[in-house]
């Protein structure tokens, strides 16, 4: 027996224990415009998410989130602040941690477990170019019973992602995810984007949290389409007014010169706890 831990940590041989990896990964959400063929409607809004493909092994050439390793020496939401800049060259935006994958099987190098983290932007504002690796997909997704079908499309490349929704034993509202089909992904990033997108679309329930991915001027419509995009389905203008009320404030500006009526625009009212 130990009498006390100095005498414990000199005798501790750190070698007994298998070691394992930390990483992060990071999922970038924003919002991109597809111009409508009739001009007198608003654009089609499109979630987008942000790519980087990978120039070594494992999984070179595939695309995957954002990522890399915890320094030894370094604190833990120090990690993917670093990692979002080197690999993206994007900076000082909003994060938050999302959730921690731990499968043992996630990375065929070694055990690694990953702390995933979700940012949110306006890429509209981003004053620095984009990594040259890096490439925003727009998202389309099809859900239909329990099967969840997303397509993540650009001008370079096409990611087709298939999965089945199991809801959590003893859980009404909390699912675990089964993918089905994915060949262009890396890692189990198919996973972390399939989380993502389930936390961002209970998150616009109960917070604010959109707000970090409009512009400072909005029209009522563009930010029905965001919420609509996010929630995968149609609201009615009344009930989502209803909504929104306690949360954004009519300014004196007014968006104009797009061949319809001009309509006034709103701002974020108040800047909460997300």
């Amino acid at each position: 027996m130990y009498k006390s831990e100095e005498e414990f940590l000199k005798e501790y041989d750190p070698n007994m224990f298998e070691k394992l990896s930390m990483t992060a990964d990071i999922i970038i959400f924003s919002i991109s415009d597809k111009p409508k063929e009739n001009y007198r409607k608003t654009d089609e809004k499109f979630m987008s998410v942000l790519l980087v493909k990978r120039n070594e092994y494992p999984y070179k050439n595939k695309w995957c989130l954002p990522g890399g390793f915890l320094d030894i020496h370094e604190e833990l939401e120090e990690c993917p602040k670093r990692i979002l800049e080197r690999e993206t060259n994007i900076k000082n935006v909003y994060l938050e941690q999302l959730y921690t994958f731990g499968n043992v099987d996630r990375d065929p190098r070694m055990r690694i477990v990953s702390t995933g983290y979700m940012a949110l932007i306006d890429k509209k504002i981003l004053s620095d170019k984009l990594s040259k690796n890096a490439e925003w997909f727009d998202i389309k997704i099809i859900e239909k019973n329990n099967t969840i079908s997303i397509e993540l499309e650009n001008s370079i490349d096409k990611i087709q992602i298939k999965a089945r929704r199991k809801r959590k034993e003893q859980s009404q509202e909390q699912f675990d995810y089964e993918i089905l089909e994915n060949k262009k992904l890396a890692f189990d990033h198919a996973l972390v984007i399939l989380v993502g997108l389930e936390r961002l679309k209970n998150k616009i329930n109960y917070t604010d949290i959109v707000f970090q991915m409009m512009p400072k001027y909005f029209t009522i419509g563009e930010l029905q389409k965001v919420y609509e995009v996010i929630l995968n389905k149609k609201l009615l203008d009344p009930a989502f007014r209803r909504i929104i009320a306690d949360k954004i404030e009519k300014t004196d500006k007014i968006k104009k010169g797009e061949g319809h009526r001009p309509s006034a625009l709103f701002c974020y009212k108040k800047r909460k706890q997300l």
